[in-house]
């Protein structure tokens, strides 16, 4: 049996700061090209036979588990483990891991901009300029001071985007049926009603995992029940939004504006209709992109590996599948 140990990534090699460690380490780091077809990076996994796998992007499913008799841990590149298949891994007695908190302050400061961006239309506004137009006498924003964020989740992201809206004077409205407990803030307070807070916000922001339960959480139901004018923010996972409801939402006006940085599927097709759409401004799953959080994330997700390795124990909170491991 080789000493050296591999880890392969589904994506790009690692921030700088990760892959000098993995050298150090003198741990093997094998990057593949991003949303590989299945059976592609299910023979590369099977050729290269990783002690772990890093996932950046795409699937990784039950075969591409068992393609690797050495694997011992996947660790996510971020929070979302939806696209991972954790019962599978449980099965073979594999922890999959998340980076919880260390991408929280670039994602909720992108859901941060993308609120902004759709109050004030700056991408529709930017685009109109550089097709010669000008639209100041017709253009026409929302002031977010004093207004209402309802908050659906408050894990790390939302802690901190809570905090961002705070010198705006917004009052913060969360829903969690999982939070234990509620952080101590002035404009803070608990909302137990889903329905009711769709009712009681201006804006409406996600900050969910995916689960089996609350595919389409977000639609035709919630928009209606949404304020008239109201905003929905998506920087969690694209399927917690029925695109269909949000599009006819957003062509009838009953919501003002959508800000997503996450879709079903992604990429969303070139004939979406989403693109007919001035109100919505959308980012490609950029919400983590910063050098910052890519560093935390990747040093994260790379001392998860190692503490598996070492059998050295994991902040339960990061594991997972932690409930299905018989251990």
């Amino acid at each position: 049996m080789s000493m050296t140990k591999t880890v392969l990534l589904t994506g790009p090699e690692l921030a700088p700061d990760a892959m000098r460690l993995a050298a150090d380490q003198g741990v093997r780091v094998v990057p593949t090209a991003p949303y590989l077809p299945a059976a592609e990076l299910e023979a590369i996994i099977r050729a290269e036979q990783p002690d772990a796998i890093i996932v950046r992007q795409g699937e990784l499913n039950a075969s591409m588990i068992a393609a690797s008799s050495n694997l011992k841990v996947i660790a996510k590149h971020g929070v979302g483990y939806n696209t991972i298949d954790i019962q599978a891994a449980a099965a073979r007695g594999i922890p999959v891991t998340i980076a919880v908190g260390a991408n929280a302050q670039s994602v909720a400061e992108h859901a941060f901009a993308l609120l902004f961006s759709v109050a004030r239309q700056t991408a529709s506004l930017d685009a109109r300029m550089r097709a010669g137009h000008w639209d100041k006498a017709s253009a026409n924003g929302v002031e977010l001071f004093g207004k209402t964020l309802g908050l659906v989740g408050l894990g790390s992201i939302g802690s901190v985007l809570m905090d961002l809206v705070a010198p705006l004077q917004m009052k913060v409205k969360v829903y969690d049926p999982f939070l234990g407990q509620l952080p101590e803030r002035a404009h803070v307070e608990r909302e137990t009603d889903f329905d009711r807070l769709l009712g009681e916000s201006d804006i409406i922001s996600l900050h969910c995992p995916l689960t089996e339960t609350n595919r389409h959480l977000m639609g035709a139901a919630q928009f209606a029940r949404m304020r008239p004018g109201s905003i929905l923010i998506n920087t969690a996972r694209g399927e917690l939004v029925d695109t269909a409801a949000l599009v006819e939402a957003l062509r009838s006006g009953q919501l003002a504006g959508a800000g997503l940085d996450t879709f079903e599927p992604e990429p969303p097709p070139a004939d979406s209709p989403l693109w007919s759409l001035p109100t919505l401004v959308a980012t490609p799953h950029v919400g983590a992109n910063t050098s910052a959080a890519r560093d935390r994330v990747g040093l994260l997700a790379l001392q998860q590996v190692f503490a598996v390795w070492a059998g050295e124990p994991l902040d339960p909170r990061c594991v997972v599948n932690r409930q299905l491991l018989n251990n």
